[in-house]
């Protein structure tokens, strides 16, 4: 039996290691992910996710569906701290690209226990002001 070891240098995300229960990732920018090219948020409604900064930065955004529209929130990662998504939140990252974080969630997490929803240009254009806010 030997210590395991995983590096991904590439743009996206990709799970590192996976067993039944649960995956580590390791998630680096990705043009989707720039504030140039965001264009979606996603919920995942059977876990919650995990993610820890490394190094870069990264800006989640969460939202809340109103009936109205959205209400947008924002949080700065720091590095080394565990950042919880809590299970039904709207959420993505706002990465830029020198950014490397981990994620961990749920094994089982996937398109089929998963919603996504596409932004329109006024979203986009709260989230950006929202961004560009201190």
């Amino acid at each position: 039996m030997e210590i395991a070891s995983y590096e991904f240098t590439g743009e996206g995300m990709r799970r590192m290691y996976e067993n039944e229960k649960w995956t580590v990732g390791i998630k680096n920018w990705k043009p989707a992910n720039d504030i140039t090219g965001l264009d979606m948020l996603e919920r995942h409604n059977g876990t919650d996710e995990l993610f820890v900064l490394l190094s870069g930065s990264c800006t989640l955004i969460s939202a809340e569906e109103l009936e109205n529209g959205w209400a947008f929130d924002k949080v700065e990662m720091q590095p080394g701290r565990v950042y919880n998504i809590p299970r039904t939140l709207w959420h993505n990252t706002i990465t830029q690209k020198d950014t490397k974080m981990i994620l961990i969630e749920d094994s089982n997490t996937g398109e089929s226990n998963s919603d996504f929803h596409r932004l329109t240009a006024e979203d986009l254009k709260a989230i950006r002001q929202l961004v560009q806010s201190k």
